[in-house]
Parts: structure tokens; C-alpha cells; sequence
């Protein structure tokens, strides 16, 4: 196989599952299966050679150019391949309905234009490429069977014949226009013996009548319905549809620094993204999602032991364990090693995340239904443990894997958590401690004016005796410490301007003060960042420069609006692809910045 396609150059399709990202080649060059967290069958992106792949090739004699688009409002994926010998069109999607059990990857190819010949290669390798297989024919049907731990078996249905060469399963065929070619790839456990191109043909209709059903009740109306409403679709196919979680992104292993070793597991759910996840589901008006995720999260509330705290993030299905290794027979993308699986940070302290998770629980019971009891009975002992912890120094939410330090987002994560408590507490009646939660949070909001302040800067710093200023502090106004219009954060925001925007993108911290990571200084701008950036100016009273912001880091999300965590300095998607918490970000911002742009619209009138 060629060298993989960049990261930005790929769109997904899932089925609330898993997902499998396509490239503008037509080639599925990533693949977990059955579930986000399944180890891979396809994994070119990672290593071309050893990863595996399931290519669809036109065969054409001369240049041809490459498009991608989805089908409106749904995940339906077309890739479309253009040349002076023919057009070719490939359909890719995971039907919904199915995904409960089957978790079907369905593909047809269509001459357009020309009478073309094609090259199909479906190449499975199991257990992240560690596991062989055998292969073994029913039909026109191949089986793929792990013969290592995993036991995982896939079936390659097809309308077109196919052979087996090397441990794959390959066929050549050749379409007239108008003239299709069928493929689904599915568990081989389950006994179907489906003819690929009636499947097909009833599976997209009724993918395509699902996603335009769901996405028919976001209730986003102002500016920018487009890319909102791709966002929602995009977040919605990074929901666990059996466990109602939302993973940070359905990758592992792609690199924060190209070359560079920050190469981690995204495939899990962290508490942190718990707020903005809550925010964007009622916001667009989808409360059902919204629960599923709130009931996810009371789960791990009622999971924590008496004296603890909740772990920072945990897989899809609440497990605690994501023991982290690393692949070293992967290649990596663009030599980027290790590619790593699990997640060893969530061992790390990090305070922040107490005030992430009271912020999402105060929402829900805002805007969604009101909160247990027993919920409430499990809130209190950790807003307890905020009490007694909320001094000591910790990770910090960038989990650099430096050394803790006393970091001024997680001081103000958790005055968040005992301000969203005592709201809860007071709005509902609950029994609480509330003198000493008062104390509390009002002992860390002097300690913030005071000791996170830097006069000579005149600006809240990235923690006490620093004079960096850090990106995450963008949320001061946004969770309601700090007023959007206070001269002090106005000043705070001048600075983060002049010290961390480059071009309106934004740095998520000061790398000329350093954090002791060489690779810190080549990472590239921090796309959830930018987003806030630019609520911020909205919120500040500056709608039009926010507007400008906004509009230009829309720029820098690939040819379906897709957005990986961090834009390079040539504007290449860098990081895990695509990321929920840049998504959730957008839709924050774009709500702001329309609100505040039709106040001003009012207001000239």
C-alpha cells in the first residue's frame, strides 16, 4: 500500500459503535472492531505496510483528483474520484439500525462516467497487526478469523467474485456506467448469507432516513447552521450508544508533534469534556443524548470509594482500568513513535475535573430533569474531598507528564464544583454542609485575585510566581468567575492575545516560558482553545473581532469541517481525529457569537 493519506485527509462513518475513517483515496485505512475500543483490523494510518486496509482502486491510466463530501444532513460518506478516463463514486456508511449487533461497514462503488476497471483489496490484520489469521471461503464470502486472543472473525460479503491471495481477500472487476459494486464487511460470528446489493440498497435508505430524523431535531437557527449541525453529527457519532458515554476522539496513536512521542489513546471518556458535552446536547435539543450521558456519569459517581475521588477519565463502558502500552511494531504516522494503546494519565491527579462534573450535573438538573437523591448523596462526599484537596498541587488538564503544579485552572475548577454544589443544594432543598462549602469557595476566590494575579503583567498567570499565562484561563468568564467585561479579565485577555494568539489561532500555553517538554515547543495551536478565544471576545463585547476569529479557524477544519485536536504550522490537522472537545467547543462559540452578534445587530438599529 502508498503512503497513508494525511490526518485531515479522511472523513468517518460509524454506527454509535465504532467508527472507520476513509481517506480521500478511498482506502478505510483505520478500523476498530466491533467497539471504539476494540483493537484494530485496519490501521494503515499507523503503519502501511503491517496495519491493514480495505482499498477500493480505480484503475485509471492518467492524473485523477479526489473530492469528498457527506450526503446532507447524515453520515453518509462519498468519495468521489475523477479523471479524463471516467468518474467514480464510492458510497461508505455503517447502518444504525444494525449497530446493536452486527456493525455492518458497507461500501459501493459506482461508475459515473467510463467504462472502468477496479482493484479491491480487503486486508484485516487483528489485534492491532499482532494476531494472524486464516482465511476460508462460504460462497462468494470470505472469512477472516484471528487466530490470536481476540478471536475475532469478520465475513466480507461481495457482488463482484473474489480470490484469496496472501490473507486477503481481492477482486477485479470492471463497471460500464451506472454500473455498481458491493461490499459489507461484518462480524462472522453472525449467520446472515445476505446478497450484498439488496442489503445495500435497503441498508442506505434507512441510514440515510435515521441520520436526517436525528439531526431534524437540533434546534440550532443562527449562523453557521451548517458546520453546527456537521458537529452535532460528527459528536453524535462519537456517543456509545450502549452506554450513553461520548469518547474523545475514535483514534490512538496519531501524533500531537509530528515525529514527536505524545502519541496517545483517545478512545476512552473524560470527565472533563462532561460540562461542554451537557452544554452542547441541550443546547442543540437533543435531551435524550444528554441523559444517557448524565445517567453515565451518575454511574461513576456512585462508584467512588468513601476518601476517594473520581479518576480523570475511564473507557466507554465505566471500567477503571486503561493500563497503558505501546505498539513498537507499528511504524507510527509519519514515524511518529510509540503508538501507544490505554492511557497511563488516568492515574494522574487533576483537580479540574470536580468542577467539569458538578458544572454538567448543575446543567442538567438546569435544563434537563432533576437530579436523584441518590445522586446528590454521592455529590456531597466529593464535594467533601474538594474541601480537604483542593490545596495541593496536581497534573493540570494540558497532563504534560512534567511534575504537579499548583495550576490556576484546577483552583478554579474547583471553586466550579462547590459553586455548582451550593447552587444545587439551595435550588433543590438538598442537606449540605453549606457554611463550610461558602468558606470554601470563597477562601479560593480570594486566593485566585491574589496569588494567581501577576500586577506587573496585569494578568492571571498559569500558577503562582509564573508570569506565563495559559489558555485554559479562557474559561474564567465562560464558568462564571470572572465577568466577561472585568478589567482585569479584559487585561488577562489582551495579554493571552499578544503572548499565545498567532494569526488568531491559539497556543495553550506560553512555550517561551517552557514546561521542560522539548517536543512543546514544535506542538502546534490548540483548536478547543481558538474556539474559546473567540467566545471570550464575544462574551467581552467584541462580537465582530470574535466573528473574525471564528470564521478563520473554520478555515483550518478539512474539506467536511472535521477538526483533529491541534492545526501544525502549515495548517495540517494534528492529534487524534476528529475530536469531540474541538466539536464541542465550536458549537459553544457559535452560539455565543451569534447571541452577542444579534445584540449589536439590535442595539445599531
Amino acid at each position: 500500500m502508498a503512503t497513508p493519506e494525511p490526518i485531515e485527509n479522511h472523513g468517518i462513518v460509524g454506527d454509535l459503535n465504532t467508527v472507520a475513517l476513509v481517506a480521500l483515496d478511498g482506502t478505510v485505512d483505520f478500523f476498530c472492531f466491533p467497539r471504539f475500543d476494540s483493537p484494530s483490523v485496519f490501521a494503515a494510518l499507523l503503519d502501511a505496510e503491517r496495519g491493514g486496509h480495505f482499498q477500493i482502486c480505480p484503475e485509471f491510466n492518467g492524473h485523477s483528483r479526489h473530492r469528498q463530501l457527506y450526503l446532507p444532513d447524515s453520515n453518509i460518506l462519498l468519495t468521489r474520484i475523477l479523471s479524463s478516463d471516467g468518474v467514480v463514486e464510492i458510497s461508505d456508511f455503517m447502518p444504525v439500525e444494525e449497530a446493536m449487533n452486527a456493525h455492518n461497514l458497507v461500501r459501493r462503488v459506482k461508475s459515473v462516467r467510463g467504462e472502468i476497471s477496479f482493484r479491491m483489496e480487503c486486508a484485516p490484520r487483528f489485534n492491532y497487526a499482532r494476531s494472524p489469521h486464516r482465511c476460508e471461503r462460504q460462497d462468494n464470502d470470505v472469512l477472516f478469523i484471528s487466530e490470536g486472543p481476540d478471536k475475532t472473525v469478520l465475513r466480507l460479503h461481495s457482488s463482484v467474485p473474489l480470490t484469496v491471495e496472501n490473507g486477503n481477500a481481492v477482486a477485479s472487476f470492471r463497471l460500464r456506467a451506472n454500473e455498481t459494486a458491493s461490499f459489507v464487511l461484518e462480524d462472522g460470528r453472525q449467520q446472515r448469507g445476505c446478497n450484498a446489493h439488496d442489503f445495500v440498497s435497503e441498508s442506505f435508505k434507512r441510514t440515510l432516513d435515521y441520520w436526517r430524523r436525528w439531526i431534524g431535531h437540533c434546534r440550532y437557527q443562527g449562523r453557521w447552521q451548517e458546520i453546527v449541525r456537521r458537529s452535532a453529527l460528527t459528536l453524535k457519532l462519537l456517543v456509545s450508544q450502549p452506554h450513553g458515554s461520548l469518547l474523545a476522539a475514535p483514534t490512538f496513536g496519531l501524533p500531537e508533534v509530528l515525529g514527536g512521542s505524545r502519541n496517545w489513546d483517545y478512545r476512552y471518556t473524560w470527565i472533563r469534556d462532561a460540562s461542554f458535552t451537557i452544554y452542547a446536547l441541550m443546547r442543540l435539543g437533543y435531551t435524550e443524548e444528554a441523559g444517557a450521558f448524565n445517567r453515565w456519569i451518575e454511574q461513576r459517581c456512585h462508584e467512588v470509594a468513601e476518601g476517594s475521588s473520581l479518576q480523570i477519565m475511564y473507557g466507554l463502558d465505566g471500567r477503571h482500568d486503561l493500563t497503558e502500552e505501546t505498539l513498537d511494531h507499528l511504524a507510527g504516522y509519519a514515524g511518529s513513535r510509540p503508538v501507544r494503546i490505554g492511557n497511563g494519565a488516568y492515574g494522574q491527579l487533576q483537580l479540574d475535573i470536580q468542577g467539569e462534573l458538578m458544572d454538567s450535573i448543575y446543567l442538567y438538573d438546569k435544563w434537563g430533569e432533576p437530579i436523584s437523591h441518590g445522586l446528590w448523596k454521592s455529590l456531597v462526599p466529593l464535594l467533601e474531598w474538594v474541601c480537604k484537596h483542593w490545596q495541593e498541587p496536581d497534573e493540570g488538564i494540558w497532563e504534560t507528564r512534567q511534575g504537579r503544579q499548583h495550576f490556576l485552572y484546577s483552583r478554579l475548577m474547583c471553586w466550579v464544583a462547590l459553586d455548582r454544589g451550593l447552587r444545587i443544594a439551595r435550588k433543590r432543598s438538598f442537606p449540605a454542609p453549606l457554611a463550610k462549602w461558602i468558606e470554601v469557595r470563597d477562601r479560593i476566590f480570594n486566593e485566585i485575585h491574589t496569588q494567581f494575579w501577576d500586577e506587573k503583567r496585569q494578568a492571571f498567570v498559569q500558577f503562582p510566581g509564573s508570569t506565563a499565562v495559559d489558555a485554559s484561563c479562557l474559561l474564567m468568564p465562560l464558568v462564571k468567575f470572572i465577568g466577561p467585561t472585568d478589567p482585569q479579565w479584559l487585561s488577562t485577555l489582551k495579554v493571552i492575545g499578544e503572548k499565545l494568539v498567532d494569526d488568531s489561532l491559539v497556543h495553550r500555553y506560553d512555550h517561551d516560558h517552557g514546561t521542560g517538554d522539548p517536543e512543546t515547543a514544535r506542538e502546534g495551536t490548540f483548536n478547543m482553545c481558538t474556539f474559546w478565544y473567540a467566545e471570550c471576545l464575544a462574551r467581552g463585547g467584541d462580537p465582530l473581532q470574535g466573528r473574525y476569529v471564528f470564521e478563520k479557524m473554520l478555515g483550518y477544519g478539512n474539506h467536511l469541517g472535521l477538526f483533529g485536536e491541534e492545526t501544525g504550522a502549515t495548517g495540517e490537522q494534528l492529534g487524534n481525529f476528529p475530536q469531540a472537545f474541538t466539536h464541542l467547543g465550536l458549537i459553544s462559540a457559535a452560539y455565543a457569537l451569534d447571541r452577542a452578534l444579534n445584540a449589536e445587530s439590535t442595539k445599531s438599529r
